[in-house]
């Protein structure tokens, strides 16, 4: 829409600018050189929103010199390293613009930060051409998140059915019924998995989309408890204890039981799947000043550097094969992270390797929230 907008700016002052001018092509770094043109006054105010376009516009004449070029284009051409690279694409595509055709191209900046531009030149009607240069970064990248989440679904999904397909043609033909039984085992657990992905992906699209009230009061220590209970079982096969004394300060917040009960779980879940046999979990409440800060801590394998800026995405894994072993579907993180979004507060890690690992929750308190 920008592009357009642009476009049609542009092609009105090429026409009354260059007519005044009897077609002599004036370089104009910056709307605050027009002043020294005597610039009708129309052009003057189409420079003028040309200049306060988010969108970057370069006008090049006929003869390939540039006439004009707003802020948002100064910007990023003025960036280190940007500018041969902007610089160039822009030339290719004027020469592709004076034989009258259309012509863009996406530049990919490793960064840091990494962004994304999009490039485009379309000839003038009345000759030259105009060259708009869009910062696509955020849109590049949900573009990068959507394909990936899709890739993870599928291959979710798709690989236990497939698991059992293969379980069931083993049945079809097999009459030894030890055998038999082992197999309807692997196609229950294959079955549970599937079902366990389709849930979390269920629950992190309910949360993300809200709706619930979040005003209503609730006592952490009662969700801490609710999510240790749920934990017990796979504490118990697993060998790991889990530690909680409730606290004594104030401990309510603002918001939805279910929702906080779901984060909690995640990360006791967690705490205990990649904990030893003789590892302790630690849940823990504290006041501070007017937030609450709920942390699970572990003994466990602990997390890589590299790790840590990802471990809240939709389907990362630090280890692939690790998950798999533990039967992690690498939502719950990203789950956690969305319901601390909700409500207001923020979420933060420690760990390192072989150390395990530490993940703190700070809310605000119903005395603190507004």
């Amino acid at each position: 829409m920008l592009y357009v907008f642009a476009a049609l700016a542009v092609v009105g002052w090429s026409v009354v600018f260059w007519q005044r001018r009897n077609h002599e092509i004036v370089v104009v770094p910056s709307v605050e050189s027009v002043e020294t043109l005597d610039v009708p006054a129309e052009s003057d105010e189409t420079l003028n929103v040309l200049d306060a376009l988010p969108l970057g516009v370069v006008v090049v004449g006929d003869n390939g010199q540039e006439i004009f070029r707003n802020r948002a284009a100064a910007e990023v051409t003025g960036m280190r390293h940007v500018d041969v690279l902007v610089e160039e694409v822009i030339e290719r595509l004027v020469r592709l613009a004076s034989i009258g055709q259309l012509g863009s191209e996406q530049i990919e900046l490793a960064g840091p930060p990494q962004r994304v531009l999009d490039v485009r030149v379309t000839p003038l009607p009345e000759g030259g051409s105009i060259a708009t240069i869009d910062d696509i970064t955020e849109r590049w990248m949900l573009d990068q998140v959507r394909t990936d989440f899709v890739a993870n679904v599928s291959h979710e999904l798709k690989t236990p059915v497939g698991a059992i397909s293969v379980l069931a043609e083993t049945i079809e033909g097999e009459t030894e019924d030890e055998l038999v039984l082992r197999l309807v085992r692997r196609m229950i657990i294959e079955s549970e998995r599937m079902s366990r992905t389709i849930d979390e992906l269920l629950e992190l699209s309910r949360i993300e989309m809200g709706g619930e009230m979040l005003s209503a009061p609730v006592d952490l220590n009662d969700v801490i408890a609710e999510a240790i209970d749920r934990a017990l079982p796979l504490a118990s096969r697993q060998g790991v204890a889990i530690a909680f004394e409730k606290s004594m300060d104030e401990s309510t917040i603002k918001g939805d039981h279910f929702q906080l009960v779901s984060a909690v779980s995640n990360l006791v879940d967690n705490a205990v799947k990649y904990s030893d046999e003789g590892g302790l979990v630690t849940v823990s409440l504290v006041t501070i000043d007017e937030s609450v800060e709920l942390q699970v801590a572990d003994q466990g394998i602990g997390i890589p550097m590299a790790s840590l800026d990802r471990i809240f995405e939709r389907f990362y894994r630090v280890d692939r094969a690790r998950s798999r072993g533990t039967g992690g579907t690498g939502l719950g993180l990203s789950i956690v992270r969305h319901v601390v979004t909700n409500h207001g507060g923020e979420v933060n890690v420690r760990s390192r390797e072989g150390e395990g690992s530490t993940f703190i929750l700070r809310f605000p308190s119903i005395h603190g929230s507004k």
